[in-house]
């Protein structure tokens, strides 16, 4: 058995290549291209010391998305709230305590209480 397998003393000479080259040669990024602005404008807006951007006297004039959204908004909240109180009770909780009750009435150790009534 040779001191020195082949594939493993080609391996260490292909990676001893490989840094070589590595030093040699500048890293260079993925794309050839530069990278372009996509938004054909400034990219900072620089501060007013304004809040909201509106001075002060002037009245803020809303735009045509605010409204749809604010009332978009508030009335999906307001149907999901009606909703949720009208969701049926599928917890286990109750369904056991239901349960528990039906079997009780049936061994005849609680009593009805359809039959007081």
């Amino acid at each position: 058995m040779p001191i020195v397998r082949p594939n493993t003393a080609v391996r260490a000479t292909r990676a001893l290549q490989q840094q070589q080259t590595k030093k040699s040669t500048a890293t260079r990024s993925f794309s050839a291209t530069t990278r372009a602005s996509s938004s054909h404008g400034p990219q900072y807006d620089p501060p007013t010391g304004w809040l909201f951007g509106v001075k002060p006297g002037e009245k803020y004039q809303k735009e045509g998305w605010e409204g749809p959204f604010f009332y978009g908004f508030c009335g999906s909240l307001f149907l999901a709230a009606i909703a949720y109180g009208f969701k049926p009770d599928t917890s286990i909780q109750t369904w056991a305590l239901e349960e528990a009750r039906r079997r009780l009435e049936a061994e005849g150790i609680l009593e009805d209480p359809q039959k007081k009534q």
